[in-house]
């Protein structure tokens, strides 16, 4: 969905085309991100700790993820690759083992890069409003804003390219690709749990399907910005899923609640 560089420089679903956001991270959300980065039940195989040759590492994982989002992971030699970084075969097995774990260690690498920018906007979201409606609100705003800043081309995103070509990974990639999808579901489901123990939705209401068209948005809104060209589409998308959520529930509040609409 989206990806993070360094001091929380924002990409959208591909990591040489950034957004940068003027907002360096919190101290809590650094070590929100450091956190996730060490916890093993969220990382699958692969190497842990970048260790020497960090550098090298992450232009190798740079190349290669901007390959298989322009033509496909099929598509993209390990030749090519270590020719374009201007390292040798052994440089490139002494990082990766072979091309599947490559493919998980970018993978991962995008999971992390979207959780740091999904925590930065509804954390900033939180500051600015108590009740969790108003909150999730904000931060639906905040993520339209960031997403207007949007380079103009934009390759596309790295799960839903892996979904479409699943059968050229192994196991471990295909279960972190569906990992992340679920990751999604639980991420948004939380807001809409937290939104429902003070309001009462207008219509019948599943948290879990509300947090898929969450994701269905964002990914919709990706697709048509490049079928089309048209950057503005992905943030219009979001604040009519904003507007929709804001009609869904407001003016129902079980308690009473301020903060802005």
């Amino acid at each position: 969905m989206i990806s993070w560089y360094g001091s929380f420089t924002y990409g959208l679903c591909v990591q040489n085309q950034v957004v940068t956001v003027s907002r360096a991270p919190s101290q809590a959300i650094r070590g929100q991100a450091a956190a996730r980065r060490a916890a093993p039940a969220v990382r699958f195989s692969g190497k842990m700790s970048m260790g020497r040759g960090q550098a090298t590492r992450e232009r190798i994982l740079d190349i290669m993820e901007a390959s298989v989002l322009e033509k496909g992971f099929g598509a993209t030699s390990i030749e090519e690759v270590i020719a374009e970084a201007g390292i040798t075969k052994s440089g490139f097995f002494y990082h990766f083992q072979n091309k599947n774990e490559l493919a998980r260690e970018i993978l991962q690498r995008y999971m992390e890069r979207d959780d740091a920018l999904f925590d930065d906007v509804f954390s900033r979201g939180r500051e600015l409003a108590d009740d969790p409606l108003h909150a999730f609100l904000v931060g639906l705003k905040l993520l339209a804003e960031t997403m207007s800043d949007m380079p103009q081309a934009n390759p596309g995103c790295l799960v839903a390219t892996y979904s479409y070509q699943e059968n050229l990974f192994d196991r471990e990639v295909r279960e972190l690709n569906r990992h992340i999808v679920f990751h999604w579901r639980a991420r948004f489901r939380g807001h809409f749990e937290a939104i429902l123990e003070r309001h009462e939705p207008r219509l019948e209401f599943d948290p879990d399907a509300m947090a898929d068209m969450v994701t269905a948005v964002i990914e919709g809104g990706l697709v048509l910005v490049r079928a089309t060209g048209d950057r503005r589409i992905l943030p219009d998308q979001i604040m009519l899923l904003r507007n929709y959520v804001k009609l869904l529930f407001e003016g129902d509040a079980r308690k009473p609640a301020g903060g802005p609409g």
